[in-house]
């Protein structure tokens, strides 16, 4: 099973340098796949939770290619109807291009209405926005003679009903996000039967959750995925792989902005599930 890591590129603690750390810290851990996430106008509803100063996915990801060899490298999740299709099109085929095929590109339709202000984009229609950019992006990958060889896979954000739908209708993968174990078998029944309706193949599943390590076992029905002592984390990675997984991508971030002047923390945490990881065969 492959497993990647969503790396803070926002907030107090965050600069080049603690990018670059962030990257070799990830690559030379072993894991598979370095994920940021997006926001592009830092309005009061966004630093609530993501303060400034906050890097731009593909800026970050382009120079973090440079950095790093092996890692893959994606977005968890871009904000798609935030910018032009063609605008994302051509950005994701260029770095697609310039890191040897390594770009994966998680998407979503955001949940920011000040930042849909500010950016002039309108809120109630980012859903159907999200699904002619997803088209329209595709339709331009179609020209490998402008835009290159070798297929972006498109990772299908949202743990809504909207969301489950529209990664069986568009996603190369179903991208569900800091869920339980519990609820998370429940939807994938439900990614199941909307399949079956739309007569479309079930997309694989991708998930990010949380990652906070624990002295003591978490116990009690909310316990997300993800969260509690090692031998709990390294258990729900391999139920996930059980559940038909092939990637997992671990969150660190747990919601305090000043985490981000410590990454240390995250990166002892990352270091002990590198070392107890399931070696299993992705399915």
């Amino acid at each position: 099973m492959h497993i990647g890591v969503n790396v803070p590129n926002f907030g107090p603690g965050t600069d080049p340098d603690t990018l670059r750390r962030w990257a070799q810290t990830v690559e030379g851990l072993g894991y598979d796949l370095l994920m940021v996430s997006d926001h592009v106008a830092v309005t009061p509803d966004v630093a609530e939770q993501y303060p400034a100063p906050f890097y731009e996915p593909f800026t970050t990801l382009a120079w973090l290619a440079g950095i790093t060899r092996r890692v893959r490298l994606g977005t968890t999740v871009l904000i798609v109807p935030y910018r032009h299709p063609l605008l994302v099109a051509r950005m994701a085929a260029n770095l697609h291009q310039l890191s040897g095929g390594r770009l994966v590109l998680g998407v979503g339709v955001g949940w920011a209405r000040r930042e849909f202000e500010a950016l002039g984009v309108p809120f109630q229609q980012r859903g159907k926005l999200t699904d002619d950019h997803i088209r329209a992006m595709r339709a331009a990958w179609d020209d490998e003679r402008d835009y290159g060889p070798g297929r972006i896979p498109i990772w299908v954000g949202g743990n809504s009903d909207a969301g489950v739908r529209r990664a069986v209708r568009l996603g190369d993968a179903w991208h569900p996000l800091r869920c339980t174990l519990p609820w998370l078998r429940g939807a994938l029944e439900r990614l199941r039967i909307v399949a079956d309706e739309l007569e479309r193949p079930v997309p694989p599943l991708v998930p990010r959750i949380l990652l906070r390590l624990t002295g003591e076992p978490v116990t009690g029905p909310d316990r997300r995925a993800g969260e509690g002592t090692i031998e709990q984390i390294i258990d729900d990675l391999e139920q996930l792989h059980e559940l038909g997984a092939g990637t997992v991508v671990l969150d660190p971030f747990n919601g305090d902005p000043h985490e981000t002047s410590h990454p240390e923390v995250a990166w002892e945490a990352l270091a002990a599930v590198a070392a107890h990881r399931p070696r299993t065969e992705t399915p």
